[in-house]
């Protein structure tokens, strides 16, 4: 059976205090680094052109069963014919992302910025907590956890018979390094620099190419199978306004 603790209220005013703290320091002193570092261009008419017709599809696929049938298949055609459909990319039109990163410079210097932005402070913070504060078991968590989460919470201790609801200094900076994002949308609004889960798939996203998602989502646009969700609707709403008007 894992053995209770008791922490020592040093441990909260020089470790764990601190720890976040800085954290959150280093968080909005990234964003305005980052804000400085990060150059003005003029985005892209296409890709946003691309980006919001997908969304349309999208929102066609989502309602699809909320129109009539004749208008669900004229809005189909509109966008997957093989003619001119909105959704249809011919043949070799299709963008090459690195060769677009190549021929643009200035994308591959903000590419650069914002991985040097991102990964250098994380490196000298992570080499700060674990030189002074490795080693401590500085919080526990108010709720009992499964052994699942002993790695992800226990990290640089190595007592496996404390119970799993404690968490070490090192699993604390992890902690707050993904989950302060509330905290900085709190402070520095929607749109800021210090989200890393966003930029983490952002980073795995990039070379992709955009004409890909136009003809994923002419396919998906082609499997829809209409079914009216609201069948004899007009009769049962004549049916509901003659009732009210016979009272």
């Amino acid at each position: 059976m894992a053995d209770d603790l008791v922490l020592d209220t040093a441990i909260r005013d020089w470790v764990l205090i601190p720890l976040s703290v800085v954290m959150v320091l280093i968080g909005v002193l990234r964003y305005f680094v980052s804000k400085l570092m990060r150059s003005d261009q003029v985005p892209d008419v296409k890709i946003i052109k691309e980006g919001q017709l997908v969304i349309r599809a999208r929102n066609l696929r989502a309602a699809a069963n909320f129109i009539p049938a004749k208008s669900f298949r004229a809005r189909r055609y509109y966008y997957s014919n093989e003619e001119n459909g909105l959704l249809h990319v011919p043949k070799g039109q299709g963008q090459n992302p690195q060769a677009q990163m190549f021929s643009d410079p200035n994308m591959a210097m903000d590419m650069m910025k914002k991985n040097l932005s991102m990964i250098i402070p994380q490196t000298l913070t992570f080499a700060w907590v674990n030189f002074f504060f490795s080693g401590f078991v500085a919080a526990k968590i108010p709720f009992p956890l499964t052994q699942r989460f002993r790695a992800m919470l226990q990290n640089g201790i190595d007592l496996s018979t404390v119970d799993v609801s404690y968490v070490s200094s090192r699993s604390w900076y992890f902690l707050n390094l993904f989950g302060l994002r509330g905290l900085f949308s709190l402070i520095l609004g929607e749109e800021n620099a210090t989200d890393d889960t966003q930029r983490m798939m952002q980073m795995s996203g990039f070379g992709m190419d955009p004409s890909k998602s136009l003809g994923a989502e002419k396919d998906n646009l082609d499997i829809v199978q209409h079914e009216w969700a609201l069948p004899k609707f007009e009769q049962r709403a004549e049916t509901v306004l003659k009732k009210l008007v016979s009272r």
